[in-house]
This record gives structure tokens, sequence and C-alpha cells, in this order.
């Protein structure tokens, strides 16, 4: 568990250091598929406090518009396995929003959903690794998407024994994440004046019908963690409002509580002689691990935690409120911040502290 690697001879960063560091990140927009310049920031900040950064590059899904470098970080002591790597990612939802603070918030986008947890770990790791603690840090491109950075990091995995991903928990061990089943639902017509409608076929109709038959499908409950939802989150087609639409598309997310693989033919069933469905992503419900005597409960959002199978046994945990993140009100108490570096440290010890 100890390794006689000297500690970097840096000074573990302070609160008022967290928070200024948190800032600094937030200040970088970093939109999925423009994580380049966050992780620039990244590597000459971790350099210059004694760790060896190493990027893992990863490429820009194919069609993207976006021709920027982008990349995973993984920061540790050369040449050393880790037995513990916090993680988390460096993307964030648009629109970037600067930050800002006050006496008890930091504000802006990125605070909670994961600039802030960045930081925790950060100064987590630091204090861990002058303990004598072989400990890893791996912060990843995309997830706010597709997990292509996790998918990418978990080829270049480096066999530890646990892996704190990090998220906004509210600083409580989740027992669980619900899975996600993206499903973009393709209805195809034929174009004719609307003032005679009988010489086309409406694809925005179609798409509706399907849709609606959606809806109506019941999905799956699991004790303990509550039921699967569906959301319709982008509808769009046609051509303009005289015109019979001669093709209709929604992009549908359903977040899973179990195998998709029942959903999936309820899906294809109700968009039957109506639509075609393209299973876009699919990532698997997952339980977790928790440790006795800290608080613990289920959260209904993804993450990248499947795609880091590699990297050890997972634990999910992390300081701010999901019910934040994604809007324009995101923000992180200092004080829940604060709480989540003792929370990473405590958490960390004990599982290295379990006999291999």
């Amino acid at each position: 568990m100890k390794t006689n690697v000297p500690s970097p001879g840096v000074a573990p960063l302070s609160q008022l250091e967290t928070v200024k560091f948190t800032r600094s990140l937030m200040d970088i927009e970093s939109t999925t598929y423009n994580e380049g310049a966050v992780g620039r920031y990244l590597d000459e900040f971790l350099r210059g406090r004694g760790f060896d950064v190493e990027m893992m590059a990863v490429e820009q899904p194919k069609g993207s518009v976006s021709t920027a470098e982008r990349f995973n970080i993984y920061a540790g002591t050369k040449g050393e396995t880790p037995d513990l790597v916090f993680s988390t990612h460096m993307d964030t939802v648009p629109p970037f929003i600067p930050s800002s603070e006050d006496e008890e918030f930091i504000h802006g986008r990125g605070a909670c959903d994961a600039k802030g947890i960045i930081a925790a770990q950060v100064a987590a790791a630091e204090r861990l690794r002058a303990e004598g603690l072989k400990i890893g840090l791996l912060f990843v491109s995309g997830e706010e998407r597709d997990s292509a950075g996790a998918k990418v990091a978990n080829q270049h995995a480096r066999k530890s024994r646990f892996l704190i991903n990090g998220e906004p928990t509210e600083n409580r061990i989740a027992i669980a994440s619900k899975g996600a089943l993206r499903v973009d639902v393709k209805a195809k017509g034929k174009m004719a004046h609307s003032a005679y409608p009988h010489l086309g076929e409406s694809a925005t109709v179609k798409l509706v019908k399907a849709l609606d038959r959606l809806l109506e499908i019941e999905l799956p409950v699991t004790e303990d963690v509550g039921p699967s939802t569906l959301n319709i989150g982008t509808i769009e087609g046609g051509r303009a409002p005289n015109v019979i639409a001669d093709h209709a598309s929604a992009q549908v997310l359903i977040r899973l509580v179990g195998p998709s693989d029942e959903i999936r033919k309820s899906v294809d069933e109700a968009c039957a002689g109506l639509a075609e469905t393209d299973y876009v992503l699919d990532i698997p419900f997952q339980r977790l691990r928790t440790l006795e005597g800290l608080p613990a409960e289920p959260v209904a959002f993804t993450t990248d935690v499947p795609w880091l199978s590699n990297w050890g046994e997972p634990v999910l945990l992390g300081p701010g409120t999901i019910h934040v993140a994604h809007t324009p009100y995101e923000k992180l108490a200092k004080k829940e911040l604060f709480e989540a570096i003792d929370l990473y440290v405590e958490v960390a010890q004990r599982l290295l502290n379990e006999p291999v």
C-alpha cells in the first residue's frame, strides 16, 4: 500500500487555493469536443505540483466539425503502479458560463459538474501522496456525450485496485447509477403540396404517432433504485408549413435500471411501420461499492464508470447536486467542496487499508 518514493515537496492545496484552482478551471471553456485548453492547463498545473503527467489522445468523432485537439490526462508518480485512482471528466455541457463566487458558493459552468470535483480530487491526492500512498489522477474527455475519453482510458489502465469516480452526489456514496439508452427515431415520407395531402405521405405524422406509442411503453422498476424513465429530447423535420414532410426525427433517451434488451424490443415494436430506430448509445446500469457508516443512495444519472472497468473496483462520490448541473444556475457550496476533500481522503484510506 505504501511507497518509498518521496512526496513531491509541495504542500497540499489549501482551501483558498482549491477555490482559486476551481475557478481557474471553470474559466477555461471546455464544452465537449473542445477540452484541449483545459487539458493543457491541467498538464502544466499538475507538473508544477510534482506529478508526472501523460496525455492520452482522444479522437474527434466522425463527422465532427471540430478539429481541435482533445485528450485525457493521467497524473501520478513515474514508473509507479497506483493502488487507487481518482477520476472525473474535464468537459462540460454548453453554454459556457464564467465563474463567480460569493461568501458561500462558487457559481458558473462546471462548478459541480465537474471542475470543482477535479480540484477536490487533486487536493485529496496530494494529501494522500504526502502520506506515502500510491495515488493517481485520471481526467477524461467526452463524458457528457459518448464517454469517448473513458473508452480510450480503459485501454491504458494502470492496474489500480480502486477507482473513485467523481460526480455530483452531494457527498453521498452512490449505491447504483442508472444506465442510458439513446435512440434516434427516424420517419420517412413523401413531399407534396399541403393543399393536396393525399398526394404525399407525412413523415411528421408518422413520427408523432410513433412517439405517442413510446410514451405508453411500460418501463421497468428496480427495488432500491427506482424506475426507468423516457425523455423525448429533440424533434425536428419537415420543410415548410405548406409542404407535406418527407422526413422527421427525434432523439429519445431512456434511463436504465437493468438490461436494455427488453426495452429495445418494446421501442422497436412501438415504432414498427412508422419509423426506423437507431441505437446510438447504450451505457449499462451499474451497481456500485459502498462503505459502512457513510451515507449512500442511488443516482438517476449515467457516468463513465461502466467504461472504466479496468481501473479497479469503482466508488462513485462527489460534492454538489445534480439538480443544478446542466442549468444556468450551476453552483457548488465551498463548505461542500472542502468536505469532499476530507471525504475523498477518508474513503481512499479505508479502501487501501483493506487486505489485498
